[in-house]
């Protein structure tokens, strides 16, 4: 009598590579960024603000539009750029812009009310966990080891030649 035992299949799990990574962290980042901005707007008074010409304590102007493009433009772009620099430019290019957005994200939440800090604990909170998540990415992006130039690389090399 033979008894058939099955054993359960495990899903496979491959190793995702350190850009796809990071083009994903900088993908929920902007979703996030957009929604935070777009939540935002369904406070009291922002509408009026709005309607009067003013964003927060600026006047709009062409000025504060292009900042404002730009401070969206640099993470969508990063999107991008994750998938297609070199991983040395690329490691480097992700370590700068998601030092400089952890602040930028912090300064969100400047002159706000208390009533609102759940609102912006949670976002600022999301947006600071993914950037540190891009940072430990892109700081511990592995490395392949360089190839030794001592004798036993120089005879490949004439073998090679030959």
């Amino acid at each position: 009598m033979t008894i058939r035992t099955r054993t359960p299949n495990l899903l496979d799990n491959p190793p995702v590579p350190v850009h796809t990574k990071l083009a994903a962290a900088w993908t929920s980042f902007m979703f996030l960024y957009i929604y935070v901005d777009y939540f935002h707007l369904h406070k009291p008074g922002v509408i009026d603000n709005l309607r009067a010409g003013v964003v927060f304590e600026f006047d709009i102007s062409p000025t504060l539009l292009t900042l404002m493009l730009a401070s969206v433009a640099i993470p969508a772009l990063m999107v991008m750029i994750s998938m297609t620099l070199p991983a040395r430019v690329n490691r480097a290019t992700n370590l700068v812009v998601a030092s400089l957005y952890i602040p930028y994200s912090v300064f969100n939440a400047v002159g706000e009310s208390w009533e609102w800090a759940p609102f912006y604990g949670l976002s600022i909170g999301i947006e600071v966990l993914l950037l540190a998540f891009i940072l430990r990415s892109a700081w511990t992006w592995p490395r392949t080891p360089a190839v030794p130039a001592g004798p036993a690389t120089t005879d490949l090399r004439q073998d090679l030649r030959q």
